[in-house]
């Protein structure tokens, strides 16, 4: 399981043919049960197969990546204010005004069973498996956004697969820099939460 022609065989069926699939229309149950035993597999190998622990570090920069999240947050607040007031005005702060219960439970769910597991998958995982495949790190960066985006593709919102190919090189580089799935899992759920509040949920696939 360690070899490089398995490596690369499980990169293609985890992060390329299981995400276009998703994309046809097939059941959705099956496609559940797929997603499962994926996750399962993951799970496995990290534990057994790159003994990995899932523990928070104790030696992370707490105050630094606060800082460089916030200077990061206050350039995305900017930029997709301007572009929900641009293209759909109506839907600025929409639902935090009109369905506040909504979006605390939206956001609880969000961060809590969809980030998380996100980060596991396409930082934890997908750092631990193939960095050592790569000589570039910019090229592994750059590949992992890729596989991000296409994770999304089921949504088949152009929006969504150039949003997330964005997000992918943000949380690729704040892995890369920090190794740490807790705090690319919280800049995740900023980043995220954020973007569901500003008015962008219905484009984003969020339910509204």
């Amino acid at each position: 399981m360690k070899s490089i022609n398995y490596k690369l065989f499980e990169l293609f069926v985890i992060f390329i043919l299981i995400p276009v699939s998703f994309a046809l229309p097939y059941s959705p149950w099956i496609k559940v049960g797929v997603g499962l035993t994926g996750f399962i597999y993951i799970i496995f190998v990290l534990l057994k197969v790159e003994k990995e622990q899932f523990k928070i570090a104790s030696n992370l920069n707490w105050k630094r990546f606060c800082k460089q999240t916030l200077v990061k947050l206050l350039i995305i607040i900017c930029l997709t204010t301007l572009f929900v007031w641009i293209t759909n005005k109506e839907a600025l702060f929409n639902v935090l005004i009109i369905k506040p219960k909504l979006w605390i439970v939206i956001l609880f769910i969000y961060s809590l069973f969809s980030v998380y597991p996100q980060e596991l998958v396409y930082r934890t995982f997908f750092f631990k498996r193939y960095e050592g495949l790569f000589k570039n790190s910019n090229q592994l960066i750059f590949l992992n956004a890729i596989v991000f985006s296409l994770g999304h593709i089921f949504f088949k919102n152009i929006l969504v697969i150039i949003l997330t190919f964005l997000g992918g090189l943000l949380f690729a580089l704040s892995f890369k820099k920090t190794k740490s799935t807790v705090l690319v899992s919280i800049e995740h759920a900023i980043y995220g939460s954020w973007l569901f509040t500003v008015g962008m949920g219905a484009m984003l696939g969020f339910p509204e």
